[in-house]
C-alpha cells in the first residue's frame, strides 16, 4: 500500500495534495473528500446506504489530525468530522478523482440537487 511523504492542504483550504512513496501526487478536492466520507454518516453501512451530499461545492477544510501512522481525520467546516481517511482511502480518492467526481454530479443531477 502506498504511503504519504507528504500532506499538505492549499491556501484557501479548498484541496489537499498528496504525496506518496510511489511518487504518484495528487490533489484532491476538499468537496470530493467530503461527499466521499468514509464515515457511516456518509457511506451508511453497505453500499446501498451510501447518501448523496448535496451543497458542499465550497466545502473548505479547518484542521487535518493524525490517527495513528495509518490515517487522517479531517475537519470541514461545515463540522463534519467522523471519517477516517486511511492512506489506501487517499490513494483511491486521488487516483479515481475524475471518475468518482462524475459520478456524483451525475447522482446529484438524477436527484435533481445541486453541488
Amino acid at each position: 500500500m502506498p504511503t504519504p511523504t507528504e500532506l499538505r492542504v492549499s491556501k484557501d483550504k479548498k484541496s489537499l495534495t498528496v504525496t506518496f512513496d510511489t511518487s504518484e501526487r495528487f490533489e484532491i478536492s476538499a468537496e470530493l473528500l467530503r461527499v466521499e466520507s468514509p464515515s457511516a454518516e456518509v457511506q451508511g453501512h453497505d453500499p446501498s446506504q451510501k447518501k448523496i451530499i448535496p451543497g458542499k461545492r465550497n466545502v473548505g477544510m479547518i484542521k487535518i489530525e493524525p490517527v495513528g501512522n495509518y490515517a487522517v481525520r479531517i475537519l470541514f467546516d461545515d463540522m463534519h468530522d467522523t471519517g477516517i481517511y486511511s492512506w489506501d482511502i487517499l490513494h483511491r480518492l486521488g487516483s479515481q478523482a475524475d471518475a468518482l467526481m462524475a459520478t456524483y454530479l451525475q447522482k446529484l443531477a438524477e436527484q435533481n440537487l445541486s453541488r
